[in-house]
């Protein structure tokens, strides 16, 4: 280990007022891994002959009632996300230690619940197009899992622009909404809030 002392031309990072680095190499490369996920999962959903098979859990009556419900409970941790990070970055002013935690693990959680209902979509029913509605949900559910791994690529990397982290957790929530949107409120607005 070398002693550079802080604040020299070697080691602008511990200089008071040496403004941040940041490298739009790493993002670059973050946007086209996602890309290329949200690419390759259409190209599997419209490949991939579908078996039909829906998932379905006890006490639930059909496989799309699962997928709303699941989808139902991914949206609601979103909007824990959207609230969280509101506080982190100082938007609503609540403090607490508690925050941090709660973002995380509202965020492990959504995806917990988004990944079945991926598996189902992509599997069961594959990139389908027959209605104007289910092309849009084919289409935002392959963008959602682009943008999510592209922010999860980005998320620990201290040299991002500090715009890129909220944009996609933006970008994420926004694509969740419409996910809800044009699949499980539909499910709810034609059915009823069935189990």
């Amino acid at each position: 280990m070398s002693a550079i002392p802080a604040g020299t031309a070697d080691d602008p990072v511990g200089a008071p007022d040496a403004p941040s680095r940041t490298r739009m190499g790493p993002l670059l490369l973050a946007f086209e891994i996602g890309s290329a996920v949200a690419i390759g999962f259409g190209l599997y959903g419209r490949l991939h002959h579908p078996t039909g098979q829906a998932i379905n859990l006890a006490g639930f009556s059909s496989g799309l009632a699962v997928k709303a419900w699941l989808t139902t409970v991914a949206f609601v941790l979103g909007l824990v996300q959207l609230f969280t990070a509101m506080i982190m970055y100082g938007r609503i002013k609540i403090s607490g230690a508690w925050v941090a935690p709660v973002h995380r693990w509202s965020g492990r959680l959504a995806v917990a619940f988004t990944v079945p209902v991926a598996v189902h979509c992509l599997y069961a029913l594959g990139f389908q197009g027959y209605s104007g509605r289910v092309l849009a949900h084919s289409l935002v559910g392959c963008f959602f899992f682009g943008a999510f791994v592209t922010k999860m690529l980005i998320l620990t990397r201290d040299d991002s622009p500090g715009w890129a982290l909220p944009a996609l957790g933006g970008t994420v929530l926004s694509g969740l909404t419409a996910l809800w949107m044009t699949a499980s409120l539909w499910f709810f607005t034609t059915n009823g809030l069935t189990l």
